[in-house]
């Protein structure tokens, strides 16, 4: 799927730290922090619940390569995959705003 403005893959503006928890480099466009925001909810969700890939893979009807890439910051979502991955999970899980304007505090 083609990006926006020609942005790299979320996980390519780590400046250090490990993904999605890591420092990004200054210049980092926007999806990297919504890709990092959306990231690490989605980790968030999946230990709260205690579900693995497949199980949600599964439920969703989201691949489990495509939910392990999310996590790995190898790709955006779609709003189709965020809407199937929230209600497999019961949580939001797009960051929307705050991961734009929280990404100094990351």
């Amino acid at each position: 799927m083609p990006r926006s403005n020609n942005d790299q893959l979320p996980a390519t503006y780590v400046a250090s730290g490990n993904w999605p928890y890591a420092r990004l480099v200054e210049d980092a466009p926007v999806s990297a922090y919504y890709g990092q925001a959306f990231a690490r909810k989605l980790a968030e969700a999946m230990a709260t619940s205690e579900i693995g890939l497949r199980t949600l893979g599964d439920k969703a009807g989201v691949s489990h390569a495509t939910i392990s890439r999310l996590l790995r910051g190898m790709v955006l979502p779609d709003i189709g995959t965020v809407a199937r991955l929230e209600v497999a999970l019961r949580t939001g899980l797009w960051p929307g705003l705050a991961a734009w304007t929280d990404r100094d505090d990351a």
